[in-house]
């Protein structure tokens, strides 16, 4: 593949100055205090359980899916149609990574994924910002979990990454007993800390409420100096329970993340599934999310579809020619997002056909 950030030397002066900025951009920007909630103290409390309607032959045919071999086909007729996790990307903390995040959020809508699904409601970002209240992002996604009766997707690109896993460690209590449960459309919290659990119908607190993949790339090293992450220092590289499957994406040279070649930082600290994988030293700290091209290459649309972790997957086509820049990526991400998109419906419909036995 071809190298992104020219020569090494170039290399280190434009890393080390973009960490200078990540640290200064960390200290000038605040973090959004959650707004106070209301006193209603039950989980649950206020809410409405909807059993999620579904045509049934398209259970038949979600359910026949194999979620560790997806097609386009599978992707656009079938998964598509069906119960979608909301995606939240989180960008950088460097100014302009926003748009670097919403290239990538360009780049799976091309691969099929639902814009809707990937938008803020409350106004159209495509991304969060890395300093924002991990509280009310934790409130956010036992919202979704409970209307939309499937678990959201996070991925975090650098101090995006550190957000991330802040937020999983919000999840498991490490900060506060109490969470309100946070609706993304008002922006606004509501007078609960549970929800009601769509799978099951009982009350659960938003405490304990679990993600299904987590993926990070490029997080720690020089971010971890921005104080509003001073706190994860510690923290960072041990996942908790509150996630079902976690990939952290080390580049093999980053100055930024302070990695090198053969590192795998991340560990977990009870049943998180954790996959620590490398990527190519020609990588670029900044400009791995810059994917959206890569959807619009049918070439290279088949090879990133067809992309399986660990197996002997190829180069990607046209990578001698520039094509391929940040290919591996956004394929092993891809492809776990098609994952945990089909395990996730599979997931739901199952529940909503056991309900009526269990009664």
């Amino acid at each position: 593949m071809r190298r992104t950030a020219g020569s090494p030397l170039n290399a280190l002066v434009l890393t080390l100055g973009i960490g200078a900025m990540l640290v200064l951009g960390g200290c000038a920007t605040p973090g959004s205090a959650p707004h106070s909630p209301g006193s209603v103290n039950g989980a649950g409390t206020g809410a409405m359980h909807r059993p999620i309607a579904l045509d049934p032959t398209l259970e038949r045919r979600i359910l026949a899916l194999d979620p560790e071999h997806l097609t386009e086909r599978d992707v656009r007729t079938t998964l598509a149609l069906g119960p979608t996790p909301r995606i939240i990307l989180l960008h950088g903390g460097l100014y302009g990574t926003h748009l670097l995040m919403m290239n990538f959020g360009k780049f799976l809508i091309g691969m099929g994924y639902s814009d809707a699904k990937i938008r803020d409601p409350s106004d159209g970002a495509y991304s969060q910002s890395p300093f924002g209240s991990t509280e009310r992002l934790a409130g956010e996604i036992a919202w979704y979990y409970e209307t939309d009766g499937v678990r959201p997707l996070l991925i975090g690109h650098s101090q995006g990454g550190i957000q991330a896993v802040k937020v999983l460690y919000e999840l498991d209590g490490a900060f506060t007993k109490k969470i309100a449960v946070w609706n993304p459309g008002d922006d606004a919290p509501e007078e609960r800390f549970g929800i009601i659990d769509p799978l099951t119908g009982a009350q659960r607190p938003v405490i304990g409420v679990t993600v299904a993949y987590v993926s990070v790339v490029g997080a720690g090293g020089v971010a971890l100096a921005s104080p509003v992450h001073w706190g994860m220092a510690q923290r960072l590289h041990v996942i908790p329970n509150t996630v079902d499957d976690f990939t952290a994406f080390n580049i093999d040279f980053d100055l930024v993340a302070w990695t090198l070649p053969g590192a795998a930082p991340f560990r977990h600290n009870g049943t998180a599934q954790v996959r620590n994988v490398s990527l190519p030293a020609t990588y670029n700290h900044i400009f791995v999310p810059l994917t959206q091209a890569l959807a619009s290459d049918a070439q290279m649309r088949d090879w990133i579809n067809a992309y399986v972790p660990g197996a002997d997957n190829g180069n990607p086509p046209g990578s001698d020619e520039g094509r391929g820049t940040n290919a591996y990526w956004a394929a092993d991400v891809w492809f776990s997002i098609k994952k945990h998109w089909c395990l996730e419906a599979q997931r739901l419909i199952l529940a909503k056909q056991a309900a009526p036995a269990a009664r």
